[in-house]
């Protein structure tokens, strides 16, 4: 995941400074060695390493009130409000026109992803935003770029405009914002035709249709993987086409994550959107303080709550909470409750999101995810009575289980212990609902 060594190495430090007594000199020296090493070991553009460092120094030796706080506390605020403003503070909205269409224009290199995130956009656009949007597909040069689009407008269920390509793409763009505007769509997404490296002809081709269209959005498409070179792709890009932002995609791979907080620096240009993955919902809206929040070590709970939000049922969720509280707890309501959390995606994406939690090692996710796998395998295996009376399972019923889910018999009673755990805990928190207190907790009654 981006920023995951830099999030480790700025925890240790902020643990660090929380020994100190005060922000002087000599410590701050330190501190600042350590951030700048961090920085630029996380691939970060040295110009911004260099006024970043300028910044945090120049703000925590800078007002004797920081002396009455603790350094740690101090330097975790001081760097939290720097990376919001190098990642682009309050810029990061898209502009939406308030009545009448809004016309948004991808562009970037092939093989940027283009045409894949035209499809997340309008995906987004209409099931979060409701709104009424049309895909046009403008790459006439490379082979099956309509196809493909028009595959993805398909599965989405949203409408998609082409010309063939045969069709100059100025003329498709005019036509296709004709379409748009007579029909009342609400959006209007552009996939322009990249090329293999920049060049005057996919510049002035660029230019022509934002002179005709005049889009509200220009977004350029860059790679995180890419390093440095996305950050110097949007400074050429920018030089030539006037954008508007970036979105960033490949966030959630093994990128370093330099590239986003180098962009807005170098290019002048803010990240809007970031993509999480291939799936057609891997699309986030790009929030300066969230991302600093998560790259300092301080969660993301309102983007995890947001998440949940989407991916689960308020009604479904408050009947399960009901039956916990009510003791009314199975082994199929464990199963359920797992599947409910891994909606929200990886169990270290999930910790990363909540403040204060360790962070997970490969290993350690890895085996956590292969347990969840496995309690599902057994509580699958087993018949639905004996889901719901698990008192029930002797010797001969957990051979067959462990049998039937390619598992042991010590999976299977794992599996059982695990279950009887959280019942037991379901029981102390009904009766801390009803005035009582879960046993150990006695001295603490008024």
């Amino acid at each position: 995941m981006a920023f995951e060594s830099l999030s480790e190495k700025f925890q240790l430090l902020f643990k660090k400074m929380r020994r100190e007594t005060t922000l002087n000199e000599k410590n701050m020296a330190d501190a600042l060695r350590e951030i700048r090493v961090a920085l630029l070991e996380a691939d970060v553009n040295y110009k911004v390493v260099k006024n970043f460092v300028e910044e945090v120094k120049k703000k925590a030796l800078g007002q004797e009130v920081y002396l009455k706080v603790n350094p740690g506390e101090m330097l975790i605020k001081i760097c939290h409000d720097e990376l919001v403003e190098l990642l682009g503070s309050e810029e990061t909205e898209i502009h939406y026109k308030k009545a009448g269409l809004t016309t948004i224009m991808l562009v970037g290199l092939q093989g940027s992803g283009k045409t894949t995130t035209a499809g997340k956009l309008a995906k987004r656009m209409k099931e979060k935003l409701h709104k009424k949007v049309l895909l046009a597909g403008l790459d006439v040069y490379r082979p099956a770029a309509l196809d493909q689009l028009g595959a993805i407008a398909k599965k989405i269920d949203v409408d998609f405009f082409e010309m063939g390509t045969n069709v100059n793409p100025l003329l498709i763009a005019q036509k296709a914002k004709e379409k748009a505007e007579n029909e009342k769509y609400d959006v209007l997404i552009l996939d322009t035709a990249g090329r293999l490296q920049i060049d005057e002809l996919l510049m002035k081709e660029l230019q022509n249709i934002i002179d005709e269209v005049h889009p509200e959005e220009s977004l350029l498409l860059v790679d995180a993987m890419a390093g440095q070179d996305a950050v110097n792709v949007a400074k050429a890009f920018h030089e030539q086409v006037p954008l508007s932002g970036v979105i960033m995609s490949k966030l959630d791979g093994d990128a370093k994550g330099g590239s986003a907080l180098s962009i807005k620096y170098i290019s002048g240009l803010p990240i809007k959107f970031v993509g999480t993955g291939e799936k057609l919902d891997a699309l986030e809206e790009f929030y300066p303080d969230r991302m600093a929040d998560r790259i300092l070590g301080m969660g993301d709970v309102v983007s995890l709550v947001e998440k949940a939000k989407e991916v689960i049922d308020e009604k479904e969720a408050e009947r399960e909470g009901r039956k916990l509280l009510q003791g009314d707890f199975t082994l199929e309501d464990m199963v359920h409750q797992m599947k409910m959390v891994q909606r929200l995606g990886s169990l270290g994406s999930i910790m990363k999101m909540i403040p204060g939690m360790p962070s997970l090692t490969e290993e350690q996710k890895s085996s956590a995810e292969k347990e969840m796998k496995v309690f599902e395998n057994i509580i699958n295996s087993m018949t639905p009575y004996e889901r719901k009376h698990p008192e029930c399972l002797k010797n001969s019923r957990k051979m067959r289980i462990a049998k039937g889910s390619g598992m042991t018999n010590a999976d299977v009673n794992r599996v059982l212990k695990k279950y009887e755990r959280t019942r037991d805990m379901m029981k102390q928190m009904k009766s801390m609902k009803g005035g009582g207190l879960p046993p150990g907790f006695g001295g603490f009654r008024r």
